[in-house]
């Protein structure tokens, strides 16, 4: 019998702490860096974003999204046997132990199951969902809890105003499950090393000491260029290898970055604006968590229904970048 993956339960989280354009603002005000809630809009589409508190990681926010998608699955933590964490902004330094091992324990599971993380950036997601679809596929796992989750106001320079104004914090996760009936209908993972210092935290660790700058640098410009190409592209793969036409896609759900991109994939895919799901205007860029957060909105609000085809699409730092198309 063939075995296929599918997305039963989504979930989501923001921390509490709402920051607004002019809250921004008027807190770069006080560092003497001028900037203003329009000048914000106009090149991003942001409006808001959320900060998680001092003592607040990132695999606190993961656990409150990851409860929200084994309820909406019908299962409990135990049902699950593995987790995969997809972050940038790990709860401990180097990354170990893994952000998904301390999930897996907050969430208190103790049956053994495998739990990593996956570093991809913005793209973790989708790259973390299509490992996770491998791994149904091959049988060696039933139920797994894929997670985005991000803390990125602890990586901004809030002297740099071209990125402090565009990241926020938050997580989102699905439920993926072993199933009779196609739920994961396509995957396409891409990465080019050659563009790895146009989105990075450039700073090195040398005697316990970092070197160079530990905060977040984008080179704009390249990144915006080099993200409408491949968005376009990786989608037209994945819609190939599904066997469907781009307007047999219901939603579009992709990678919260900026508005202007986003516009640019859908108009290039031929989909009108109201199939595209957007909450960049609200999250801001969460990086990894900005496709689940989304997903989970659309869901919970009826936009997304069961039976409908969903493309999921991110780029990220690396250069990395991919798409998934799923049916709910």
């Amino acid at each position: 019998m063939t075995i296929y993956s599918k997305i039963v339960g989504t979930g989501s989280y923001l921390p509490p702490k709402r920051v607004t354009n002019q809250d921004l603002t008027a807190q770069l005000a006080e560092k003497g860096i001028e900037t203003s809630d329009e000048w914000i809009f106009s090149r991003s589409g942001i409006s808001a974003r959320h900060y998680a508190e001092p003592d607040v990681q990132s695999s606190d926010l993961a656990v409150a999204a990851s409860k929200h998608a084994l309820e909406m699955a019908g299962m409990v933590p135990a049902d699950i046997d593995l987790i995969i964490v997809a972050t940038s902004t790990p709860d401990h330094f180097g990354g170990f132990p893994s952000t998904a091992c301390v999930v897996q324990q907050k969430l208190g599971i103790i049956t053994g199951g495998a739990a990593f993380d996956v570093q991809a950036v913005c793209s973790g997601f989708v790259y973390a969902v299509s490992i996770a679809d491998a791994f149904i596929k091959a049988g060696t796992h039933k139920n797994v809890l894929v997670i985005g989750t991000e803390v990125f106001s602890r990586i901004l320079n809030f002297e740099d105003r071209t990125t402090c104004v565009l990241f926020g914090d938050g997580a989102g996760a699905v439920v993926m499950t072993a199933s009779k009936e196609p739920g994961i209908l396509a995957t396409k993972l891409h990465a080019d090393g050659r563009y790895a210092n146009i989105l990075c935290v450039p700073g090195k660790v040398a005697s316990g000491v970092v070197e160079g700058s530990a905060f977040l640098y984008m080179d704009g410009q390249a990144v915006f260029k080099l993200a409408v190409s491949v968005l376009e592209k990786v989608a037209n793969e994945a819609l190939e290898i599904a066997g469907l036409q781009a307007l047999e896609i219901d939603w579009l759900i992709p990678h919260q970055a900026n508005i202007r991109i986003m516009q640019s994939t859908g108009r290039k895919l031929g989909l009108p604006p109201e199939r595209m799901v957007v909450t960049v205007d609200q999250h801001g860029n969460t990086s990894a968590a900005s496709i689940p957060l989304a997903l989970d909105k659309a869901v919970r609000d009826g936009r997304v229904k069961a039976g409908q085809n969903i493309l999921m699409e991110g780029v990220g730092g690396g250069f990395t970048w991919g798409a998934i198309i799923a049916k709910m």
